[in-house]
Parts: structure tokens; sequence; C-alpha cells
């Protein structure tokens, strides 16, 4: 039996967890929640929608980690979310305690799963759920590149007046300040991003993508953006389950790839059944390589703060 948890029943979790029962490749997505009653009442709810939508997976809601044990992916959505003007690093502390809490029941309770981190600040919390669990890194992942691509694509195609069908956009790195969207294999209807507009488009639009998130977030004001977010999640699911071996832009362990080492990171790789199979070295500018390694530095940087707190 196929199984896959999301923690956390907010708008992203409990959207994640809608999201990959309508896609129907497991035979149960649970989703627990500190608070009674609200993984309970969106799964009911949720669950009701089958038959009209067609498919089998049930969604089962719980306060207790005992009802995911035997998960083959844990989803990672347990945190707060940012607020206007706040950063992702502003979130660091607090989240960290609510990481470090969560990854110890799972790795009790599915010790052979993969863990997808989405909880922010993205590149370290993944850092942490991979030293709390004590798992292979390649089984814990931090989801980024794939949303940030995705907004990427959407500008392009917004500016172009393109198909979105069309627009092939990746960016790397951190998923943040440090993020680093890469023209270079960026491409619209098979031709290269920047032949089709000049420098400062391209620049603007690169700028607009590392600021999409708060973006989002300036325009709600009262939370953080989830529709597209669970989208990229849902996606590395699908891969790992269906142990497809799909290159995505993922946040994950980097063991000499791009000539950097010991850090999680934002990178193309192939994604199955054991997490990350394998991360794909594309050619990168000399300006892409070298923002690419000023943002693993920074990462380096944050996590040794990461390692400065008490956390209990």
């Amino acid at each position: 039996m196929s199984k896959v948890t999301v923690v956390g029943a907010g708008k992203y979790g409990s959207t994640t967890a809608m999201r990959l029962a309508e896609a129907d490749i497991v035979d149960e997505v649970v989703m627990t929640d500190i608070v009674e009653g609200l993984p309970q009442g969106l799964a009911l709810d949720i669950n009701q929608s089958r038959p009209l939508l067609g498919y089998r997976t049930v969604i089962t809601g719980s306060n207790d980690y005992a009802a995911t044990a035997g998960s083959d992916v844990v989803v990672i959505t347990a945190g707060l979310p940012r607020k206007p003007g706040m950063s992702r690093m502003d979130l660091l502390e607090v989240n960290a305690k609510i990481v470090k809490d969560v990854t110890v029941q799972i790795a009790e309770h599915s010790p052979d799963a993969v863990i997808i981190n989405v909880t922010n600040p993205l590149d370290h919390m993944t850092t942490l759920a991979a030293e709390v669990s004590g798992f292979d890194t390649r089984r814990v992942m931090g989801q980024a590149g794939m949303l940030d691509s995705a907004r990427f694509a959407h500008f392009i195609a917004e500016v172009t007046g393109a198909d979105i069908m069309d627009v092939e956009a990746l960016t790397l790195g951190s998923h943040g300040e440090t993020m680093v969207p890469v023209p270079s294999q960026t491409k619209v209807g098979g031709k290269l991003l920047a032949d089709l507009v000049d420098a400062d488009a391209v620049e603007s639009l690169v700028d607009r993508t590392r600021k999409g998130g708060a973006e989002v977030v300036a325009l709600l004001k009262t939370g953080s953006a989830y529709y597209a977010p669970s989208a990229a999640a849902a996606k590395m699911v699908e891969a790992v389950i269906g142990d497809t071996g799909e290159v995505m832009p993922v946040c994950a362990w980097m063991s000499g790839e791009y000539g950097i080492s010991d850090v999680y990171l934002g990178v193309p790789a192939s994604l199955g059944k054991e997490g990350v199979k394998e991360i794909v070295e594309l050619p990168l500018t000399d300006t892409e390589a070298t923002a690419l390694s000023e943002a693993a530095a920074s990462v380096k940087e944050k996590v040794d703060e990461l390692h400065e707190l008490d956390l209990g």
C-alpha cells in the first residue's frame, strides 16, 4: 500500500494533499496537523469530491503521527508563513524548532521515507531535516527550483506573449535573495531568451523572479503563496512515487557537482524512489557559475547561524 504524508494542514499543506489525491498515484494521503479537527475536517471535505472527480486516493486527517507510519514520501509544510516585510530568514529560529520536532516524528514512524521539505527558509530547513533524521542525504530534499522556475516561466510568457507551454525556464541556487535564474538554459519556442528580449528585459525578469514570493505576500497581506508551491511539491512527489527519473530543479545535497560541496543547494536532479538519483551538471556561463558558488557560500553562512541556535 503506497502512502504519502503531508505535515501541516494550512493552505499549502491541504492544497498539496488535495493535488496528490486528485493525481490518484497512491492509495492514501495522510494530512497531519497539531490543530484538532482541522486535518480531519479538510480530509472529509476533500474525500467527498472523489466521486465527482473520479479518483480513488483516500485522505486521512490526523493529529497523531502514528497515522503516518510507513509513508513512502513525507512533505513538510509545517511552519509559519511570511508576512509582508518579513524575509525568509526572519523565520529561521521559529521554524527550525517546528521542523526539528516534525522530523523526529518522521524518522520514528517512517524510517524509509523520502523527505521533501518546503518550510522556509528552505535551504536551511532542508539541512536541518537531513541532520535530525539521520537519513541518507539523497532521501532529503527541498522544493525550491521547481516553484521558482515556474514563476520565471510565467513572467517570461507575460513579457514575450508566448504560449506558456513553449517556455522552458530554469532557476538554481538558493530559494531567496541568492536565487540564480539561468537565462542561458531558458528558451521560448526553442529560442534562447536572450535572442528574443534585450539584456535589460532579461534582468528585469530575473529580478521579478527573485522577488516572486514577496510579490504574492505583499498582495495577499495575510498569507503567502500556496497554489503554485503546492503544484511544485506535488510534481516532485509524483516523480519519487513513480520512480520516473525526471530531472527537476530541487534543493539537493552537493558533493562536488558544479565545484560545490557540503551544502544543500538548488540544482537540476533526477528524482526517483530513493530520492535524488543524480545531480545533473549543465553548462553554465561564467556569470551563472559564479552566482551559484556565491549562493552556496551564502547558504553555508546561514547554516552556521542555524547551528548556533538552541533548539532544545
